[in-house]
């Protein structure tokens, strides 16, 4: 397996052989059961659901799988080698110390932001008299071509977008309480789910 499905706990920090400080983000990683596989595809389940929330056709389609309560979410992952059978259980023993992973999650909802916060402008002077503290400015040429070109940096609906932390080193693996500590920060809140993937090359921590 390449991956599972988690949660984000918190952060906290670690020390390493050298006495080394070491931030690192607590991640609750499955156990996940295989609720299908079709090809080189293996679809995993994480957390459960309340049956009177369950549709039909969701109920039967773990069903199948043996499952008698339906995973809260699923999440399809790429496999190599002899995949796990529909039922059977992925747990965070995939990962081992010095792994390289990337986390996506959804980032936080930051609702409508101006320039300065969402895009890091410089804003205007902070001299008495001026009113473009945290302003735009000028935002189209107005002869050629008299139009706001596509792709403008302007204020908007920031956060709560799909992002990717690439490159996370894995500091170490909890097997008995299904604990992944992964060194830095990851997308979401706490609680927020999780997809966790593994990586190969050198991390940007480094």
């Amino acid at each position: 397996m390449t991956g599972l499905i988690g949660r984000k706990l918190g952060m906290t920090r670690v020390f390493d052989a050298e006495g080394t400080h070491v931030p690192v983000t607590v991640i609750e990683a499955g156990p996940c059961p295989v609720v299908q596989v079709s090809g080189s595809q293996v679809q995993l389940g994480f957390g459960a659901k309340k049956p009177k929330r369950t549709a039909k056709a969701l109920a039967g389609h773990v069903k199948k799988a043996g499952l008698e309560i339906a995973p809260r979410v699923l999440e399809s992952f790429p496999v190599a080698g002899d995949p796990p059978k529909a039922g059977e259980t992925v747990t965070v023993a995939i990962f081992a110390e010095g792994d390289r992973v990337k986390v996506t999650g959804v980032t936080k909802g930051r609702g409508f932001q101006g320039v300065v916060h969402r895009h890091h402008f410089g804003g205007g002077p902070e001299t008495h008299g001026n009113t473009r503290h945290r302003k735009p400015g000028s935002i189209a040429p107005g002869t050629d071509p008299s139009r706001i070109i596509k792709g403008k940096r302007m204020p908007g609906h920031m956060g709560a977008r799909n992002f990717t932390e690439l490159g996370l080193r894995v500091v170490k693996v909890d097997t008995e309480r299904n604990l992944l500590l992964v060194r830095g920060s990851v997308p979401g809140p706490m609680n927020g789910l999780l997809t966790v993937r593994k990586q190969g090359g050198r991390s940007r921590h480094d």
